[in-house]
């Protein structure tokens, strides 16, 4: 019987992107029946007339009352939920589908949306015998994969450095945006020098270097990685995460912001992702469509020998949008096959290996490579700021 599967925003940025994988899967040719689901009915019926397998568009407020009744109505087995910004969300999606005994996955990187998620949502899908996954997305699902294949085996960790490299010219959404410029200048605490510390988000940028791309100037940001990898991974060190922009003067942009909002000037940064949203396209002429991104370790092998390894990945072609929706796709295409996971709340730290991520990168044409870093030079990535 195929596995109703409800893409909440599912015409937007990353819901098309699921929608379309989903729908047009040999993994999944009829084990997922897919409906389209956003607010304005008539994008939502328009965008699953051009996909496969017979998609169905509905209008779905997730705001409104009587969520969970709706969906048990339309006998939803799978809930994907990508209408972010989680930043500033409560639980109501995932707890409805708790309560009509469907399956939860979202694209969740709001830290304290992805680290508080377990806690409150664990005995409504250990009731409802189901599956809830947060943050299914490049952070912690991908990230964790990528740290696990570095480090498989080793006695020890020291630092875990991360930098995700958009390309100028790859489409983005207003709620990315809104969610990137929340913490823009605001206290991020971080696992650094072997205690924790705070930095001032989007601000002090550093030099990244990339294999394949050119090296960018990054700047911390706050993802659940931050609060869960010092532990998951009993880091010694360092945790960081930095997000590295193509054009220069809009990484310059984001660090005047960050200091407006320390000054006072700007509390609410957030508010101007609608103006950036409508504006952000003037500076493409001076981008890319290369992006990529980079996870650095460092620490002790199997033998005890230090070692300094790093992952990177280079997506062409404006494809690197679409890497944050792996995670999700493949998760689902799991539950739609029958293939266990585990009942109860969870993030997706650690649900997926780096292999299983092969053919999606290879679907996109992306580049992945791991090279063996010499110990004598610190990796700008891996340089205080």
């Amino acid at each position: 019987m195929a596995l109703t599967t409800l893409v909440l925003g599912g015409y937007g940025n990353f819901g098309a992107r699921i929608c379309r994988a989903l729908a047009g899967s040999s993994a999944t040719p009829d084990s997922i029946r897919l409906l389209v689901a956003g607010r304005d009915l008539s994008r939502a019926q328009a965008f699953a007339a051009t996909l496969a397998g017979g998609a169905e568009g509905v209008a779905l407020d997730h705001q409104a009352p009587g969520l969970a009744q709706t969906l048990r109505r339309w006998n939803v087995g799978l809930v994907i939920h990508t209408a972010g910004p989680f930043q500033a969300q409560a639980y109501r999606v995932a707890q409805a589908a708790a309560e009509a005994g469907a399956h939860y996955i979202d694209l969740a990187d709001g830290r304290r949306f992805v680290c508080d998620f377990p806690a409150v949502l664990q005995a409504a899908f250990a009731a409802a015998g189901r599956t809830a996954i947060s943050g299914a997305s490049t952070v912690p699902a991908l990230s964790s994969a990528v740290v696990d294949h570095l480090c498989a085996g080793w006695q020890r960790i020291d630092s875990i450095d991360l930098c995700i490299a958009p390309a100028q010219r790859a489409p983005r959404g207003e709620a990315t945006l809104a969610a990137v410029l929340s913490y823009c200048g605001a206290d991020i605490t971080m696992w650094d020098g072997g205690r924790w510390q705070s930095t001032p988000g989007w601000a002090r940028p550093t030099r990244v270097d990339f294999l394949r791309l050119r090296p960018r100037m990054g700047a911390v940001c706050d993802i659940p990685d931050l609060e869960i990898f010092p532990t998951h991974y009993q880091v010694r060190d360092r945790v960081r995460f930095q997000a590295a922009l193509e054009v220069g003067l809009a990484q310059r942009t984001f660090a005047a912001i960050a200091s407006l909002r320390r000054w006072g000037a700007l509390p609410r940064p957030e508010r101007l992702a609608w103006l950036m949203h409508r504006t952000g396209g003037m500076l493409d002429f001076l981008g890319t469509p290369l992006g990529g991104m980079v996870v650095r370790v460092a620490g002790a092998d199997a033998q005890g020998h230090a070692r300094r390894r790093a992952w990177h990945i280079a997506a062409d072609h404006d494809h690197g949008p679409e890497i944050p929706c792996m995670a999700a796709i493949l998760l689902a295409r799991q539950l739609a096959a029958g293939q266990p996971l585990p009942h109860g709340a969870t993030t997706s730290t650690g649900l997926l290996p780096l292999e299983a991520f092969a053919p999606e990168f290879a679907r996109w044409g992306m580049q992945t490579d791991v090279v063996e870093e010499p110990l004598a030079e610190t990796p700008a990535a891996a340089s205080a700021p």
